[in-house]
């Protein structure tokens, strides 16, 4: 299932439920009870009576986001801490919205985040004919009808949580004339939206998902899985519950939305198990609270909506929720499992600060990401009196540093000192304010790693903008040499080589949005979108990042941590990705 298990895991009352389930037996002896034909499809065969099996069933109609990172890590985690099974299944019921292109890139991030399905990969519309079966079973035995009124008469007679509903004029027929009806329907000889089928429950329940919900539809579309077989599909809410029963999933664990939805997924396997369809124990579903982080929305019709209307660059791009975002803006599977983890599981929804993820990314960042100099706002600095104090203006002055501080086995970085370096503008103001230790005219400073200097002054351009500031080397007082320590300094600044300097273009990014829940309160959320999200500066990089690959990561000294892009980045021409600062990336 993956290979990364935290060593004492945090209880949480989903771990609870399945520890006295296990404990309980209240799954023993369970075995697979479909037809046959199901069963050696599906690989059944004895099952370890101490196993679970969750599943992760997401929809393949648009990209996985940061809250279905919490479903998964779940999911897959509790199965892999109980020594049993987590299925990856696409709940592809919808032909209408459902892409092979969504379906593999799922895939994609399951495994990116450091899960296995193993064996363990379905499709609801490989239980199409159990599903179909199961609703002749419920329409031949009472229990479903087709119904014939529009979508507005059964809207109007559905009710409201004040008014039970009207029971349908076509709710009392024969179960013969529905069986027929579906028969119609299902051999596509009527419209889209003609007739449904429903289920026969309680039209005065106060729970509304049971008065008489919906299982079948018409549809004459397209499946990118089964072609133009069908006509008909199956809602999601019937269709979910006999896929969990067919695979043997013991734990079907929910967001909160399908608390109310739970009295019919019992109901209906009750039913089916009732008709010999399925043998019990039956799955159980439990709901947890959702992930909502503050600054981020993940409705996916409203990042869709960000995509096509162009407020981002697409689905992967790195100020999206999407985990194909997440990924290229650098965040590791290990931070976002870490976040998963430390936010735990409760029955209560619950506003989380997206500091979180950051602090989660910066802990999995800082022991392992090799240090590097760059230059993100260049400023020319002119050494002048390099020639006299190395002997010639083409001497290169061989500097070198760790690669990470407190980690020695990644050994060194070198580089070079030559007559003009870059530094960053900020590090020079010909007036400072108290407490700046940088460059200023009479001040002296440590390159890092190289010599101490001493500002002289400037070059302005004819509008009085500094064009270069001018400094002199101090001979003798070489990092790592006996006279390091020989001038005494309070300021440190990086510095590159414009001899060996690695032009790239930066890309600092911000808060996507600039309120904590841009679409409270039905607000509109685009009304919200932070114009400076995204900042491109060209800045230069040290030589040693000239051979970098797509997808490494790295330090930026004084600057946070950044990401060479997976997509635009190119040996020829460089493109970095600011992940997060050094602290806290949002402190501004």
């Amino acid at each position: 299932m993956s290979q990364h298990a935290p060593a004492a895991p945090a209880t949480n009352f989903l771990r609870q439920r399945i520890e006295h389930d296990l404990e309980s037996g209240a799954f023993a002896g369970r075995r697979f009870a479909g037809t046959p034909g199901d069963a050696a499809h599906h690989g059944a065969g004895p099952l370890d009576e101490a196993r679970i099996r969750t599943r992760f069933p997401p929809e393949p109609n648009g990209y996985l986001h940061i809250g279905h990172a919490k479903s998964i890590c779940l999911n897959f985690g509790l199965a892999r801490d109980f020594g049993g099974a987590c299925h990856l299944r696409f709940d592809d019921t919808n032909p209408e919205k459902e892409e092979l292109e969504y379906v593999n890139a799922i895939k994609e991030m399951v495994q990116w985040l450091g899960w296995s399905w193993g064996d363990n990969l379905f499709e609801a519309s490989s239980y199409f004919d159990f599903m179909y079966a199961a609703a002749e079973a419920l329409v031949d035995a009472g229990h479903a009808y087709v119904d014939e009124q529009s979508a507005d008469e059964m809207r109007a007679n559905r009710g409201d949580f004040g008014k039970p509903g009207v029971n349908s004029p076509f709710r009392d027929r024969s179960a013969a004339d529905n069986l027929a009806r579906l028969r119609e329907m299902r051999d596509g000889r009527h419209a889209d939206g003609a007739m449904v089928l429903r289920a026969k429950i309680d039209m005065a329940s106060p729970n509304i998902n049971l008065r008489d919900p919906t299982l079948y539809r018409i549809k004459h579309a397209e499946h990118h899985a089964t072609g133009s077989k069908w006509c008909i599909y199956p809602m999601y809410t019937f269709a979910h519950p006999i896929e969990d029963a067919l695979e043997r999933i013991t734990h079907s664990i929910c967001t909160l939305e399908f608390e109310d939805q739970r009295p019919f997924y019992d109901w209906l396997l009750n039913q089916l198990a009732d008709l010999g369809l399925l043998a019990r124990p039956l799955p159980q579903q439990i709901e947890f609270g959702r992930l909502n982080l503050n600054y981020v929305v993940t409705s996916k019709r409203k990042l869709r909506q960000l995509v096509e209307e162009q407020h981002v660059g697409g689905w992967d791009d790195p100020r999206m929720p999407t985990l194909v975002g997440l990924r290229r803006r650098g965040f590791t599977p290990a931070s976002i499992r870490a976040m998963v983890e430390a936010t735990g599981a409760s029955k209560q929804n619950a506003w989380i600060d997206d500091t979180v993820l950051d602090q989660a990314l910066r802990a999995d960042l800082e022991p392992q990401a090799p240090r590097a100099f760059a230059v993100l706002q260049p400023l020319k600095l002119r050494l002048t009196n390099y020639a006299e104090v190395f002997g010639s203006s083409d001497h290169r002055e061989p500097c070198e540093t760790a690669a990470h501080p407190h980690k020695p086995e990644l050994g060194q970085r070198s580089f070079s000192l030559g007559p003009e370096l870059w530094i960053e503008a900020e590090d020079f103001v010909e007036v400072p304010p108290k407490g700046y230790f940088r460059l200023f005219p009479g001040n002296k400073a440590r390159l890092k790693a190289g010599y101490i200097i001493e500002c002289t002054g400037a070059e302005k351009d004819a509008a009085g903008k500094v064009t270069a500031v001018l400094a002199a080397v101090i001979p003798d007082t070489k990092s790592g040499t006996p006279g390091a320590d020989a001038v005494k300094v309070k300021g440190t600044i990086g510095w590159v080589g414009a001899h060996e300097a690695v032009a790239a273009e930066v890309r600092l990014y911000e808060r996507l949005f600039t309120e904590p829940q841009p679409d409270a309160g039905g607000r509109d959320f685009l009304e919200f979108v932070n114009p400076n999200s995204l900042r491109v500066v060209q800045g230069f990089v040290e030589p040693s990042l000239a051979a970098a690959a797509a997808e490494q990561r790295w330090q930026f000294e004084r600057h946070g941590y950044f990401v060479t892009d997976r997509v635009d980045h190119r040996a020829d021409r460089p493109v970095f990705n600011k992940i997060t600062g050094l602290k806290d990336g949002f402190a501004k």
